[in-house]
């Protein structure tokens, strides 16, 4: 991959990691806190929530780590390795860490009687969000497994191709 294409990424992945960490300390605490300025009954959800969704950004922020571990393997040419697959792993599983996070959401949400300000139509939204989530998150697992799958055959294949050279 040319080297210019891999500093963007990274550029892009560092920049998307320090995004997080702002949603994470400051975005996420301070919007929790405004809702339950605008309608106390919300409060005894603001840590449950506040947590699954900075622990939503923690999975994003390491998928984002492992994808520069890949990249790095990328530039030196050793991304049909071992180690490659330990880094297609740990975004298999933070990717389902996420999605089950978004399946908690979404069974709350179906599940319990959480008090609403106006006519339950911003429960109802979202629901239907982490609902969304939940299933691509789920697709998103299956291609990855999926291109976990080829990377095998390809290593493989290399392998292979060494002997006989």
């Amino acid at each position: 991959m040319h080297r210019f294409f891999i500093t963007v990424l990274r550029a892009g992945i560092a920049a998307a990691i320090l995004f997080g960490l702002f949603g994470q300390l400051v975005v996420i605490p301070t919007t929790a806190a405004d809702e339950v300025d605008r309608f106390p009954p919300y409060a005894p959800y603001a840590l449950p929530y506040t947590v699954v969704a900075i622990a939503g950004v923690a999975c994003v922020q390491v998928v984002l780590a492992a994808a520069w571990r890949l990249l790095s393997m990328v530039e030196r040419d050793a991304i049909f390795s071992s180690a490659a697959f330990r880094w297609v792993d740990t975004v298999i599983g933070s990717t389902i860490a996420a999605t089950l996070l978004a399946l908690a959401v979404a069974c709350h949400l179906m599940l319990a009687t959480v008090p609403s300000p106006d006519d339950g139509m911003e429960l109802i939204s979202a629901l239907a969000a982490a609902t969304a989530t939940t299933g691509l998150g789920a697709c998103l697992v299956m291609v990855i497994v999926i291109m976990r799958g080829l990377l095998r055959k390809a290593n493989d294949m290399k392998s292979e191709l060494a002997e006989v050279v």
